[in-house]
């Protein structure tokens, strides 16, 4: 497989530091809000490339931490007169519920920041006695950036540029406009922990370099977030990290492209900001994920109404097709046909197909279209002759096999409407086929009007009827 790397601007070829495994850290949210539309791009993006290095055989370890204490959850426990523990757990507990819709599976681990302390002082500590880094007279503790010769190469950009805009805030005591806070003394009322240096709590960056030395340990396979995180937190990530253990930090980088919403920058004071919960009750949370993954990861990607419904369509084309295998599996015949043989070696073509384009940078847009093009050939040999059941199995588990990969394909009947509602409206389909049989036409058409009614299609084939719900 290879890899696009920030770090050397060129794809590689992805080499763990331990065969047959890989150790993934993912910066995860600062948890003060709901996820919103852009935080879901890197939760189901890297999701996907856990699970196709699983697919190909890879033991993950994959850590996504949870940032529980800064200023922006301090703030807004203000708001609600509330703490910064109560405002955090909250919506940690809400982002697994967008999480679980997604369909993104829980990390390996999910360390909380306030729960690393001793691992963030222990490196905080190492920096000061290599003279990284050094504590200021109000208690603050900053990074010396001029100390690491090396600061800036993920960026690419020279110290020069960046110290053009680099400034010193009012009430900072730094020796140069570059360095930032790895410690932070504490102000009247916000919660604290003890230090060399007095009372105080973490900066924003050493968190996950303490949380992915803790759980990963020094130097670790892929580093990822989103393409806004690449300066300054992933650079500062590195500068904290290798001058402290005198290893590199992480052997590739992957970011993703930024998402706009109706062709602009997703802005709270332009009125275009959306959460994942607020799209979810209108779309569901399928779609989102689906849109999340239909671009190249490394590309920026648009959200709108037109594309969010496009993206539910596009979905149930391959419900449909999932959902004509499932049932031709129950009512075909067993025994292979003659020219199945040659129909089965086809359709291994699209799995093929599938991994070149995931082996390529991840590239899920193409890895879908190979799913599509599986789904259309089977619509279309399926139609034209009557599978046996042994080919209908095969074409349903290389479906659910591929878009698995992908973690679409999630949802059921049986799950959006609950197995006691299937089940009655399996009934009613048995007694409007009992009334076909006997043509009592009136209570057959009764049966399917009132099914209809209910958002269920019906459908007449060969082998009996097939239903869904409309969407």
């Amino acid at each position: 497989m290879k890899i696009y790397n920030t770090l050397t601007r060129r794809k590689e070829e992805f080499v763990p530091i331990t065969p047959g495994e890989a150790k993934i850290y993912a910066c995860g949210p600062t948890v003060y809000n709901f996820i919103h539309i852009g935080n879901a791009r890197p939760i189901c993006v890297f999701d996907v490339l856990r699970r196709y290095l699983e697919y190909r055989g890879m033991k993950v370890t994959f850590v996504q931490n949870f940032t529980d204490i800064d200023d922006k959850i301090i703030r807004r426990a203000n708001e609600e007169g509330s703490d910064y523990l109560t405002v955090s757990r909250k919506y940690i507990d809400e982002y697994r519920v967008d999480a679980a819709g997604l369909n993104v599976r829980p990390a390996t681990v999910h360390p909380l920041a306030t729960e690393n302390i001793g691992e963030i002082l222990s490196i905080v500590k190492a920096l000061v006695e290599q003279g990284h880094a050094y504590a200021a007279e109000n208690g603050d503790v900053y990074f010396r950036t001029r100390s690491d010769p090396e600061y800036g190469k993920l960026s690419h950009q020279p110290l020069e540029e960046l110290e053009a805009g680099a400034r010193i805030a009012p009430g900072e005591l730094k020796e140069d406009p570059m360095d930032f806070a790895l410690w932070k003394a504490a102000k009247p009322g916000e919660p604290s922990w003890p230090s060399p240096w007095g009372e105080g709590r973490p900066g924003w960056h050493i968190e996950c370099s303490a949380m992915a030395r803790r759980y990963l340990g020094e130097t670790i396979d892929i580093h990822c977030g989103g393409q806004d995180l690449i300066f300054p937190h992933h650079e500062n990530e590195i500068a904290q990290s290798e001058c402290c253990n005198g290893v590199p930090f992480a052997h590739y980088w992957m970011h993703n492209g930024y998402i706009n919403v109706d062709n602009r920058k997703m802005s709270k004071s332009l009125g275009n900001f959306f959460t994942v919960r607020d799209v979810a009750k209108e779309y569901g949370y399928e779609p989102i994920r689906y849109l999340m993954i239909a671009s190249h990861y490394r590309s920026p990607i648009n959200y709108s109404v037109e594309v969010i419904e496009q993206c539910r369509a596009a979905l149930e084309r391959l419900y449909n097709c999932r959902g004509n295998l499932v049932f031709l599996l129950a009512h075909s015949a067993p025994g292979e046909a003659e020219g199945e043989a040659a129909v089965r070696e086809r359709l291994e073509t699209y799995r093929a197909k599938f991994i070149e384009s995931m082996d390529d940078d991840l590239n899920t847009a193409d890895a879908l279209s190979a799913l599509f093009d599986l789904a259309r050939d089977v619509n279309a040999t399926f139609a034209a002759q009557a599978p046996s059941q042994e080919l209908c199995g095969f074409a349903l588990s290389l479906f659910d096999e591929l878009a698995g990969v992908l973690g679409l394909v999630y949802r059921t009947e049986d799950e959006s409407l609950g197995s006691d509602e299937s089940a009655e409206i399996e009934a009613l389909i048995a007694q409007r086929t009992e009334a076909r049989k006997n043509r009592d036409w009136a209570t057959a058409d009764r049966i399917r009007d009132e099914l209809k009614a209910r958002h269920v299609v019906l459908e007449d084939t060969p082998q009996g009827v097939k239903w869904h719900i409309e969407s």
